[in-house]
């Protein structure tokens, strides 16, 4: 993985429009990275995505409007969580390294994790059936049947919130099992979520470890569009089954978690072609983005990505397709090519990418929704009116 861009005071100082003592100001805050000069000791250069980040701060300071509309498009925060950071291209649940976690983590222990459960134990409950789940579901879209199975189990109508934590922790444990059993076409397990899901794939061993790797590399990933959508829900005091779904819901969406489906559509396009590099460069003549690649959090690289791509044998065409988007548009893979990759190695089913997306991010979706709900706050922005201009003040017919 290739290192941050880095920009030497003169050009950083014009970027942010300030002068040398500011600068040094934004790093001895720690707002700026900086590192020594590779030739001259006595120089430094500072990293380019945080000097551009803290330019694009200055500028939409200077205009609150502009700056309340960038918020929704990977723009400046907006809600306050102690759960998830993301910082200087790595990932941290509640303050610890995800992609360290999930060296020997399972999801159980992301959740107990993200959920903030201290010593309580919401899994070590016996498991209830749900009637809805059947061996060899229909061929339905992943997303839909999830959303359906988990409206068709009752649960969306069951008890608003449990006041008792415990009782949150239990219920919340209980959806993450009906989630993934909706997603695999099982019934509830009480093995751990990867394992049960690695059964009913019929994976190995070394399959199911990246599983287990997956799901807790993707249980949370900040405010992403899903996960706001979780958090507006259980700010109006919803079910927790309810911000589950509605999650579900965004998350079905081709930008989002349905970019796996356009990570396998790509992968057998270039599986078409005899040289991979032919076929990606074709594909970007035309004007066509490569679904997989880059990720405006990780200018450097995804390091979830990284964490399952380099525990894969990749097959010479992934290799080959790797190397040619990063030659030709200098972009590395993320966790949406990674999960496509791990599917495809170990075999698994063409919908396995969606489903870890899915399930792992269910227990992100619980830790915001319980996160919201502690706050007691409802999520209500304004919007600025752009329309046809109101009529009032007028006199007399036209």
């Amino acid at each position: 993985m290739n290192g941050p861009t880095l920009l030497d005071a003169a050009e950083a100082t014009r970027r942010l429009g300030v002068r040398h003592a500011t600068l040094y100001a934004y790093v001895s805050r720690g707002q700026i990275r900086a590192e020594p000069h590779p030739t001259d000791p006595r120089r430094s250069l500072y990293a380019a995505e945080d000097v551009d980040r803290m330019a694009a701060g200055r500028a939409l300071g200077r205009s609150p409007g502009r700056a309340a509309a960038a918020t929704l498009d990977w723009g400046l925060p907006v809600l306050d969580s102690a759960i998830t950071q993301i910082e200087h291209g790595r990932l941290f649940y509640r303050g610890r390294d995800a992609v360290r976690l999930a060296e020997t983590a399972s999801l159980e222990d992301a959740a107990r994790l993200l959920w903030d459960c201290g010593a309580a134990d919401p899994f070590d409950e016996p498991v209830a059936e749900a009637s809805h789940v059947a061996a060899n579901p229909p061929p339905l879209d992943l997303f839909a049947r999830c959303m359906a199975g988990l409206s068709a189990d009752g649960l969306a109508q069951s008890e608003t919130w449990a006041r008792d934590p415990q009782r949150r922790w239990q219920g919340a444990a209980l959806l993450l099992r009906h989630a993934a059993a909706v997603a695999i076409g099982r019934p509830p397990s009480a093995l751990p979520t990867a394992q049960a899901m690695a059964a009913a794939w019929g994976a190995g061993d070394a399959a199911t470890d990246l599983i287990r790797r997956a799901l807790v590399l993707g249980a949370d990933h900040e405010l992403n569009a899903s996960t706001f959508a979780t958090r507006v829900i259980a700010s109006t005091g919803a079910a927790l089954a309810a911000a589950v779904v509605g999650g579900m819901a965004a998350l079905s969406g081709p930008r989002h978690g349905g970019m796996t489906l356009r990570v396998q559509a790509l992968l057998d396009e270039i599986a078409g072609h005899a040289r991979p590099a032919e076929a990606v460069a074709l594909r970007l003549r035309r004007g066509d983005r490569l679904p997989g690649f880059g990720h405006p959090l990780y200018p450097a690289g995804d390091p979830r990505a990284t964490a399952l791509l380099d525990r894969l044998d990749l097959d010479p065409a992934l290799r080959d397709t790797i190397a040619a988007a990063a030659d030709l548009t200098g972009e590395a893979p993320n966790i949406d090519f990674a999960l496509v990759a791990l599917a495809r190695v170990h075999r698994l089913p063409a919908d396995a990418p969606a489903a870890l997306f899915l399930v792992g991010r269910t227990v992100g979706w619980i830790a915001h929704a319980l996160e919201q709900q502690a706050t007691g706050g409802l999520i209500r922005p304004r919007a600025r009116y752009i329309g046809v201009p109101s009529s009032r003040g007028s006199a007399g017919a036209g």
